[in-house]
């Protein structure tokens, strides 16, 4: 039994082995050197290797033993080693013609192209052949650096030493593809091919040619099967024939091609790639996520594999997996397309709108590269509510891609420049995660919803809830229908199924939680959210809406933070947590707050504008002006075609009283949007600051003419004449914009402009025409009442504030106004009036204060005290809340804190306009 077991293991072992196992008996070194070309000859590079390795411990300065180890090593894939071997047969001094073509292989197969060019650029080798390897070598390696220049000229020198040498050509006829010259590309690799017509490298380039330039997928696979043939370990061309074959859905052969490929690759990250695509053509998502997985195992840090992971992920609905990789695959890898459209839909499919739309490009308004991006993004605008956002969107992906958006792919010439068929370059097949099928409908859907054909829009999100009958999207999309219908009862009841179907759909959860609100229940909102929380302390978008929630409510603003920054801490990679709390302590005139906030956010995520943009307006806030313009600058570069980074740069060059760099900046926003009103009033302005009213009316005729049924442009003319007090002029212009579009703001503006010229009878004539025929505008009656105030005309004030408060209860300008009114006019309700106002808009210091001086002249004291105390922490350095503050402490006779309060105040000088006030009370105490 022992005898027959030991003849079938030795039966297997191959005559190759068996001659190199009697060879390692030989001591020879020359013996065993021959011995090791026979090997190469063979492309046997194991037997080669260990060869060459015995003879080197026989014989260390062999150098032809050295050459050939670094040779049998770069052709084994250990180009580190092959190298050092490289370098020690250099220092024997064996021939450069051909140890100098294999070290440079070496260091490019390791990316190191700018030591190939800095050492070997100016490098000749007196052998043709060799001399045109060399360049050709370093014309690559300049290739890698992005110099176009160096890499044409290298392979000029290629082509001088040797016109044909087919490396040189195969180079020249990649460049030639990468600048879509297909045509002279492959003419150059049918020149190469007609002198070598097993030249493997030329065929599988030719066959990317054929695919990815001419679209020729059925030329481009004879292509790389020649290229097989040729060399049938020729792992590219065997990757080639599998894409051709998955591209024309024949996937039985691409199994086989596949398997094909295996036997020379198994277990290599191309190899599982491919796999992995084959897996997720047959819909069969749980052999693509193990294929995948097995390659994140090798490239953990792959983008591709994260892409491949992330979308299995998807289609199995393990969302918090998918989302996690995908948003990784998209941080280190923005370009891909498929990893980021995923992302969006699985932000969608968890009801995370705002993060689904924070996860689309910063220019997709002006990229046309993708339309299944911009069918997802249609998608994510639709379920958000902006209708006319999304058809947009639906039409430029039907207009793009005609036949079928979701399965459109572009070219991507880098990949021929590249000259390798890298993952990260590879041009994916737009796989089944990106819910092919679903656009048309969803482009249905909001086309009725536009058309506020409530019943047409209905009857098709029926059709697709029966497609997705597990996917909670759809039944949202009716809700929302639902409510434009003002059917809330039948609304709610569709979030609510939403939420049953996925009770981690955080759309639902926000649609009733707002139905919620508008129901004056903003407590049952909360305690949504707070649910969310609690099922989920992760869920970054229910701890900002909680936050919101309780902004609104009146909490603090260090009670807000801690909920934002809990978001924070929950999604520490998503940007839109980081730019809330930013967003909340410049609301909150927090500057120092804002900036450590923002710079931490953009440590964080660099890629992203909102937050430089944040972080510029945050040094701006603290007097970092160059600083803020270099984040503005950077902006640039993310935002290239936005005008926004200038408009920026004019606030921080503003700051820094530098106005004609304000303007220069304003005037590079309108080169690249010339209608854009921010920027054109920002010019105006800084026109008329410094005495240059022409200028500023040229801005102002200019926005007439861009929107010739837009008041604004008369608005503006208006301002800019009222800045130079001309009054009649001012008035003529505002008349002008009366009847282009009339509205409260131009109203306003004649009745000031009147007054001020001396014209007060003809202004209020204009106010008496206006209440009369906008009986429900607040706008005007809240002004007349401010004007009224200013003039101590009390009574006047009260009936211009009841108008307002009659049609609108909750006004809390008018409430707060009014209360102070009422106290002047000794009314008993003034303090009830200051509350409803504090109801209505808690939280807000100017009628906080309102309200604590009618409590302290009602000699509520200690009340009063401590309102005005939560004023001053909310507005620290406002001088008016510190004097009515003294003023208050004075009526409670705490004599002594008051004096404090009036020394700092007096302390400010010229800088706070009630000194006389000031010393009043100093001289009362």
């Amino acid at each position: 039994m022992k005898k027959t077991t030991l003849r079938k293991a030795v039966g297997p072992v191959s005559l190759a082995w068996v001659m190199l196992l009697a060879a390692c008996g030989d001591s020879d070194p020359q013996k065993m050197l021959a011995s090791a070309r026979q090997y190469l000859d063979a492309n046997d590079h194991p037997a080669a290797i260990i060869q060459l390795k015995n003879a080197l411990q026989e014989a260390p300065d062999l150098g032809e033993a050295r050459l050939l180890l670094g040779k049998a090593l770069l052709l084994n894939g250990d180009a580190a080693g092959a190298e050092t071997e490289l370098q020690k047969a250099r220092e024997l001094g064996h021939p450069p013609e051909t140890v100098t073509p294999l070290l440079v292989r070496s260091r490019l197969a390791q990316g190191q192209f700018q030591q190939v060019t800095n050492e070997f650029a100016n490098t000749d080798l007196a052998d043709p052949a060799a001399q045109a390897e060399l360049k050709t070598l370093v014309a690559i390696a300049w290739r890698q650096q992005g110099n176009s220049a160096a890499f044409e000229a290298g392979l000029q020198a290629a082509l001088k030493a040797k016109t044909d040498h087919a490396p040189a050509l195969i180079e020249q006829a990649r460049f030639k593809a990468a600048q879509r010259d297909f045509d002279g590309a492959l003419a150059v690799l049918d020149g190469v091919l007609a002198r070598r017509p097993k030249d493997e490298e030329a065929l599988k380039l030719k066959g990317d040619v054929l695919l990815y330039g001419q679209a020729d997928p059925a030329q481009a696979l004879a292509a790389y099967r020649a290229a097989v043939q040729a060399r049938p370990d020729f792992q590219d061309a065997q990757a080639g024939v599998v894409r051709v074959l998955m591209g024309q859905g024949d996937l039985d052969q691409a199994a086989k091609a596949w398997d094909a490929l295996a036997q020379f690759a198994p277990g290599r990250p191309q190899t599982l790639y491919l796999q992995t695509q084959l897996a997720f053509q047959k819909k069969d998502f749980k052999a693509a996520q193990a294929s995948a997985q097995q390659l994140l195992k090798l490239t953990p840090d792959s983008p591709t594999a994260l892409e491949m992971a992330g979308a299995a992920a998807f289609q199995l609905n393990a969302m918090a997996q998918a989302e996690a990789m995908l948003l990784r695959a998209v941080q280190a890898a923005p370009q891909l397309k498929i990893a980021r459209r995923v992302l969006v839909l699985t932000y969608l499919r968890t009801g995370q709108v705002d993060k689904a739309l924070s996860a689309l490009p910063s220019d997709l308004a002006t990229n046309d590269s993708d339309p299944a991006l911009l069918a997802v993004a249609g998608q994510a605008y639709m379920v958000k509510g902006e209708a006319e956002r999304a058809e947009q969107l639906f039409s430029r992906a039907s207009r793009l891609a005609p036949k079928d958006a979701a399965m459109r792919t572009s070219l991507a010439v880098s990949q021929l420049m590249a000259g390798k068929t890298e993952l990260a370059m590879d041009a994916l097949q737009d796989i089944a995660a990106t819910d092919a099928g679903v656009m048309a409908d969803m482009a249905l859907i909001n086309a009725h919803l536009r058309k506020r054909d409530i019943d047409k829009a209905l009857i098709a999100i029926a059709a697709l809830e029966k497609k997705r009958a597990t996917d909670p999207m759809p039944v949202h999309l009716r809700g929302r229908a639902l409510l434009m219908r003002n059917d809330q009862a039948g609304a709610r009841a569709a979030f609510e199924r939403a939420q049953s179907i996925d009770p981690e759909y955080f759309a639902a959860t926000a649609a009733l939680a707002a139905l919620d609100v508008v129901d004056g229940k903003p407590q049952e909102a909360q305690k949504r959210f707070e649910a969310a929380v609690q099922r989920n302390p992760k869920n970054a978008p229910a701890l900002m809406a909680l936050a919101e929630l309780k902004l609104g409510a009146g909490g603090s603003k260090d009670e807000v933070a801690d909920l934002i920054r809990k978001a924070v801490d929950a999604a520490p990679t998503d940007k839109a947590p980081r730019l809330m709390l930013a967003e909340h302590y410049l609301r909150q005139h927090d500057a120092k707050n804002a900036l450590s906030t923002a710079q931490a956010a953009v440590a964080a995520r660099p890629d992203a504008p909102e937050l430089l943009d944040a972080l510029g307006r945050a040094q701006t806030a603290n007097g970092e002006h160059n600083q803020a313009l270099s984040s503005f600058n950077k902006m640039v570069g993310l935002l290239p075609g936005s005008p926004l980074p200038y408009v920026r740069m004019a606030t921080a060059h503003s700051a820094n009283q530098d106005s004609p760099a304000a303007m220069q900046s304003l005037r590079r926003a309108l080169e690249i949007q010339p209608d854009l009103l921010s920027a054109q009033r920002g010019l105006a302005d800084l026109a008329v600051k410094a005495n240059q009213p022409s200028e500023a009316l040229a801005v102002s005729r200019t926005v007439q003419k861009q929107r010739p049924k837009d008041a604004v442009g008369f608005v503006l003319e208006g301002d800019i004449h009222a800045a130079g007090k001309n009054w009649g002029l001012a008035a003529d212009a505002y008349r002008a914009g009366l009847k282009v579009a009339a509205g409260p703001e131009l109203v306003i503006k004649l009745h000031a402009a009147l007054s001020m010229g001396g014209k007060a009878g003809d202004a209020e004539r204009l106010a008496a025409d206006w209440l009369k025929n906008k009986p429900k505008d607040p706008a005007v009656p809240l002004y007349l009442g401010d004007r009224a105030i200013a003039a101590r005309q009390w009574t006047d004030a009260q009936r211009h504030y009841e108008r307002v408060i009659e049609r609108q209860p909750k006004n809390a300008l008018a409430l707060n106004n009014l209360a102070w009114v009422a106290g002047r006019l000794g009314r008993t309700d003034a303090v009830a009036l200051a509350e409803r106002a504090n109801e209505a808009a808690p939280n807000q210091p100017a009628f906080m204060d309102t309200l604590a001086v009618l409590l302290s002249e009602k000699g509520e004291h200690a009340r009063a005290l401590a309102l005005q105390k939560k004023v001053l922490e909310a507005q620290p350095q406002a001088p008016v809340f510190k004097l009515n503050l003294a003023r208050m402490q004075i009526k409670a006779g705490d004599k002594a804190a008051a004096r404090t309060l009036l020394n700092e105040l007096a302390a400010l000088g010229e800088t706070f306009s009630g000194q006389a006030e000031v010393k009043e009370l100093q001289q009362d105490l």
